[in-house]
């Protein structure tokens, strides 16, 4: 996917909890910040299941074609990391809109309630099957459409180097994600599991007990 930054649109270094003054966080969670940046952790006990999990939205909107990248160190696993972006409620409210369904962490309220979103999970280190075979995965919402794959090449935690550069390209009804500038996959959105989606918030998740740092995100049109 060829394309070039135009403007930047938004830029957080996420080193201060200043920084995230206006974030939304749904579930629970603590949000700290380390020489390095955000720390992001559950507070609950993952015995609890999808309730230890969160979802930490940036307050912003972004529209049409846009990149977004952030810089990410997984430094405690198991667990499991997503973001979300374009999303919006299924009436083209703002998902913050009181007329939508209230969301507390729990996965199925963000894939199958009333919101529509694209997002990517990464560094996938939940389940057996994912700890010995590492992917990242594009699912498009509402339902819970697995639409694109490809390999993860961030290594498990002890041998991880100071951070990754995760990145995220829509043009068009094309979306490209990549990990250090190496490209994972690309998706072209036909528009058979709904319109293609070109509005909306980012939002950052994490599944327990996983532990990570991001700092230096950025929206640029494209």
């Amino acid at each position: 996917m060829i394309y070039k930054r135009q403007s930047l649109l938004y830029k957080n270094d996420l080193k201060s909890a200043a920084d995230v003054a206006d974030f939304v966080l749904e579930g629970s969670a603590q949000v700290s910040f380390n020489d390095a940046g955000m720390v992001l952790e559950n507070v609950l006990d993952e015995s609890l299941g999808q309730k230890s999990n969160f979802v930490f939205w940036c307050p912003h909107d972004f529209e049409g074609d846009i990149e977004i990248s952030w810089k990410f160190r997984p430094i405690k696993e198991p667990g499991l990391a997503i973001m979300f972006f374009h999303a919006l409620g299924l009436n083209g409210a703002s998902i913050f809109s009181e007329s939508l369904q209230k969301r507390t962490g729990e996965y199925d309220l963000y894939h199958s309630g009333d919101i529509n979103a694209y997002h990517i999970s990464y560094f996938r280190r939940k389940w057996d099957t994912e700890r010995c075979f590492h992917t990242c995965n594009l699912r498009k919402s509402k339902g819970f459409h697995l639409v694109a794959q490809g390999a993860d090449p961030i290594p498990d935690v002890d041998d991880c180097k100071e951070f990754y550069e995760i990145k995220i390209a829509n043009k068009g009804s094309r979306v490209a994600f990549f990990i250090d500038d190496l490209l994972i996959f690309t998706y072209d959105d036909d528009a058979s599991l709904g319109a293609v989606l070109k509005k909306g918030k980012i939002g950052f998740r994490q599944m327990a007990p996983l532990k990570a740092v991001y700092f230096d995100l950025q929206v640029y049109r494209i």
